[in-house]
């Protein structure tokens, strides 16, 4: 008996972001579309950005975590259209990223406040931080640096 598509979205959910894995993939919005198509499984990913270094990683990671669970027939296929933003993470993930310490992406374009202490008192640092998503940014009261995950 095959599982049903919301039991797969639960076990996506618990696969972690390999590059930040405080949030799940699903959490960060790049599994699009999960469908059994007769007996296999499709499983649709958008890249955060078609250049992403960590794309043959969470494809791996995928299909370790559903072949885990049972599944034996796997389509994972890499969708491009439309090409993900940061509208598409979820309010959870954005929760998770900032009491990771990583200031989630706004509509200004920058950080709302410290992900440390809550300032609003903030001086970006460089446009290019650990990752090609992430800009680094320093709070001017608590003096901690901080990513900020860029919006796209």
């Amino acid at each position: 008996m095959q599982p049903s598509v919301e039991q797969v979205w639960e076990w996506l959910d618990a696969v972690p972001d390999p590059e930040i894995p405080v949030i799940s993939l699903v959490d960060l919005g790049i599994i699009r579309e999960v469908a059994w198509r007769n007996d296999t499984l499709t499983v649709a990913v958008t890249p955060t950005y078609s250049g992403c270094p960590a794309t043959s990683i969470i494809n791996l990671d995928i299909e370790t975590a559903l072949r885990g669970h049972g599944i034996e027939k796997l389509e994972l296929k890499r969708q491009l259209s439309p090409p993900w933003t940061t509208n598409w993470l979820s309010e959870k993930g954005r929760e998770k990223l900032e009491k990771y310490g990583i200031a989630p992406p706004t509509a200004a374009g920058g950080p709302e406040r410290c992900p440390q202490c809550g300032s609003v008192d903030l001086k970006k640092v460089s446009q290019f931080g650990s990752t090609p998503c992430k800009a680094a940014w320093r709070c001017n009261d608590c003096l901690e640096p901080f990513d900020y995950f860029k919006c796209i």
